[in-house]
């Protein structure tokens, strides 16, 4: 789906002062490790990202923004810890926005999850040296943390609640099945503010992720953010608009 015109004017008009940061938590489609609906063998291997249906297939976070125009591809680290695969990082071409996307290994989904909301939180800030001249905020230093990959607190429980370290209110995604229902008891606790999660089932591909994150880089209202988000789901899932405005919601 291109962009208008008009996301690039407006998107060049906005102030450059502040820097912000997305961090995206992939947790690998897994057959064999994660309690889903399997799925066909070559992109449901938690252990191969760049065939896997979350990250390396068309519709994966790291294939879908490497195509979009208003991201420019900076950096592809591998294996930056044992539970991460891959690490990429973005940066918005008309803004001083960057996007750090980790690939976590299918097996570890449970700690992809506590990362998530550790970063809400704003616990395990750390910074990424891309160059000389270019470091990068990550993890609790981050003001947008997303989620994308199977409810894994459908299979588990955390075993740790993440109660804020600091007063800054950071926005969150979370593109999973039910994630509204099975994460908010634990998103309450660290203070963070939910722009988007879901009501049911649903397929987390990157379209979704993506229209959410456009409209939170215009600064648009939440439940603008919300309908442009469920128009995406539907024109790839074709799953009718009244259904995917009742599947993705913002707010408590």
């Amino acid at each position: 789906m291109k962009k208008s015109l008009l996301f690039f004017l407006i998107i060049a008009a906005q102030s450059l002062s502040a820097t912000k940061y997305i961090h995206v938590v992939v947790a690998l489609c897994d057959n064999v490790n994660q309690g889903i609906v399997p799925v066909p063998a070559k992109i449901g291997n938690g252990q191969d990202p760049a065939n896997n249906l979350y990250w390396g297939c068309g519709y994966g976070v790291k294939t879908f923004f490497k195509k979009q125009a208003e991201w420019k591809f900076i950096k592809l680290i591998k294996n930056p810890t044992t539970q991460i695969l891959e690490r990429l990082i973005f940066k918005h071409r008309d803004s001083t926005i960057y996007m750090i996307a980790d690939a976590y290994d299918g097996k570890e989904i449970k700690q992809s999850t506590l990362d998530f909301f550790a970063y809400s939180a704003g616990k395990n800030k750390f910074d990424i040296k891309i160059d000389s001249l270019t470091t990068v905020k990550a993890g609790g230093n981050a003001d947008l943390i997303c989620y994308v990959g199977h409810d894994g607190l459908m299979d588990f429980t955390l075993g740790a609640v993440f109660p804020p370290v600091d007063k800054k209110v950071r926005q969150t995604i979370a593109l999973a099945c039910y994630s509204k229902n099975f994460f908010a008891q634990h998103l309450k606790i660290t203070g963070a503010q939910p722009l988007l999660w879901s009501t049911h089932l649903m397929s987390p591909e990157a379209y979704t992720l993506d229209a959410a994150i456009d409209s939170w880089i215009l600064k648009e209202k939440a439940e603008v953010t919300r309908e442009k988000a469920a128009q995406a789901y539907n024109l790839y899932q074709k799953c009718g608009i009244k259904g995917a405005r009742n599947l993705l919601v913002t707010g408590w």
